[in-house]
């Protein structure tokens, strides 16, 4: 039998929540502060997921300038009844500090592709909300409470609200219905409804190397909800040598034959070192619930497997190689790709300006969190290699545009041309090694390259675990490898403010800044992009 194998979202999709519309299966993961909005895989077979959607694409559903690093699209839930899909999401305006400023909004769809509604505003008391649509028809919001006077948790349960579709708003009184377990830092809560039973599954412990799933249960969907026997029903923390970490943040499907299988987050740090650069990816566990009725991992224990049974009666086949080669010949930009922050992407860059190219609009610095001319795939192994094409001419050093390995404002390697100040052009390396707050940037050559004053530059780039070699070849001849090698693993969750602090992935891609006013632009007539 032909096995899952996870993760079964390979790179940066965390929460996952799943849900199921006859034979079809959907799955929609963070973004943060990535947009466009949301990511939204579907599969028919559990195993081969393509990505199909980013629902969040205008401004009147999202707009993060001016966000912080890991803000923006938390934890989404995406569930389907009355003939519409229902999304919920959270807008992290801020994370930092006690307050938390955690915008939960609702839009509505009949189709995964759309037309997508505007939102409709439910409350900002706290992140990670969910919808759960019972029997007879009523419609429940649940999230976290977040309490900015507790010391030293802010967690003050989960609430939960009813919500009315037809006035559109949240109505009744919020009431408390969960308190969670001692792992504490209850998040993400999923309720689902089996066998008679309301079952709320909760994230617990962080998202770090503690987390956990959780699970209660309730004849009654405002409870009293029963904790687990066990507590939890997945976690990685009692085994820190599993090639899978971190796990949590469960969400449980019901397949058409009965059978039940669990999503969730987790991550592949490098091995040997706890450093996560590929962020949190999401996978799948088979789940049978056992003789008193609680669910629980089908091959026993807690801890995730690497690989699964499908559901009986499919037929799954091998997966695809994740690659990128694209030369821009259309007006759309590949769904691979994601910009930053930004809902008015034709002040980044434009498809048509230059039919063939990606041509970037020189904008703000690569440290801000307003507007980036920056386009970029995650990468999805620890061994890969990307490459691109551009003939920019920047003027000064202020104009700069290349290859970038970014992870946020505090953690990227740039391979960047720019001008020399005497009408010629030079390569450099600008790094930021995770310093945060401060962001101090380094660079790894004494001296720039001289690089002709016109003509193509081809830009490569190959990372292997902890490693990153940067190379570049000018027009049509052989690749030259430029610098030291960089330190890879410093683009990760864990590099620099910490697994608890960010919460995204690696991504490559093309950047370009212009701090002169001088209107620079940056064409790129290709980018690719493969796992080695």
């Amino acid at each position: 039998m032909t096995k899952i194998v996870n993760p079964i979202l390979r790179g940066f999709n965390a929460d996952p929540a799943i849900c199921r519309v006859g034979d079809d299966y959907y799955i929609a993961t963070s973004t943060f502060e990535w947009f466009p909005g949301v990511q939204i895989h579907h599969s028919r077979d559990l195993k081969n997921w393509e990505l199909v959607k980013r629902p969040l694409d205008r401004a009147s559903q999202l707009d993060m300038r001016g966000e912080q690093d890991s803000g923006g699209v938390w934890a989404p839930c995406l569930t389907y009844a009355d003939g519409l899909f229902w999304l919920i999401y959270t807008d992290m305006k801020r994370a930092e500090g006690d307050f938390k400023d955690a915008f939960n909004y609702l839009v509505t769809a009949p189709s995964i592709e759309g037309p997508w509604s505007d939102p409709v505003y439910l409350n900002a008391s706290g992140f990670d909300p969910s919808l759960f649509h019972d029997d007879n028809g009523r419609k429940y919001l649940t999230n976290q409470l977040w309490d900015y006077r507790r010391k030293p948790s802010a967690f003050a349960g989960i609430v939960m609200q009813e919500y009315d579709h037809t006035r559109r708003k949240l109505i009744g009184e919020p009431r408390v219905v969960y308190h969670g377990t001692p792992a504490g830092i209850t998040e993400g809560p999923h309720i689902h409804k089996f066998n008679g039973w309301y079952y709320m599954i909760t994230a617990e412990g962080g998202t770090g190397y503690n987390h956990t799933v959780s699970c209660a249960r309730s004849k009654s969907v405002d409870g009293p909800y029963e904790n687990h026997p066990d507590l939890h029903i997945l976690t990685s923390r009692n085994d820190p040598q599993s090639p899978i970490q971190r796990s949590g943040h469960g969400c449980i499907v019901e397949t058409a034959d009965g059978e039940y299988y669990m999503t969730h987050l987790m991550s592949r740090p490098l091995p040997g070192i706890r450093r996560s650069v590929l962020g949190r990816e999401t996978s799948i566990q088979k789940v049978d619930f056992d003789a008193d009725g609680w669910p629980r991992l089908a091959g026993g224990g807690m801890a995730p497997s690497l690989e699964v049974d499908p559901p009986q009666g499919l037929d799954v086949g091998p997966e695809k190689a994740d690659a990128t080669d694209t030369s821009f010949d259309t007006l759309d930009l590949p769904i691979e790709f994601q910009w930053l922050r930004s809902p008015e992407p034709e002040r980044l860059f434009s498809l048509a300006a230059r039919p063939g190219h990606l041509r970037l609009f020189g904008r703000q610095s690569i440290g801000s969190w307003f507007e980036q001319a920056l386009v970029a795939r995650r990468q999805t192994e620890f061994a890969c290699a990307a490459e691109t094409e551009t003939d920019a001419t920047p003027k000064t050093f202020q104009q700069i545009a290349g290859l970038i390995a970014y992870y946020n404002r505090s953690k990227f390697h740039y391979l960047a041309i720019s001008g020399d100040g005497k009408g010629g052009r030079e390569l450099s390396i600008i790094s930021c090694n995770g310093a945060w707050p401060e962001s101090s940037l380094t660079f790894a050559l004494g001296t720039a390259v001289a690089l002709p004053a016109t003509g193509n530059i081809r830009l490569g780039l190959d990372i292997d675990g902890v490693v990153l070699q940067f190379r570049y070849a000018v027009e049509a001849g052989d690749w030259v490898k430029i610098g030291p090698t960089l330190d890879a693993s410093i683009l990760s969750d864990e590099g620099g403010r910490g697994v608890n602090g960010s919460f995204t992935g690696n991504f490559i891609g093309m950047a370009a800044y212009d701090l002169a006013g001088g209107d620079f632009t940056a064409d790129f007539d290709s980018f690719s992009y493969k796992n080695r």
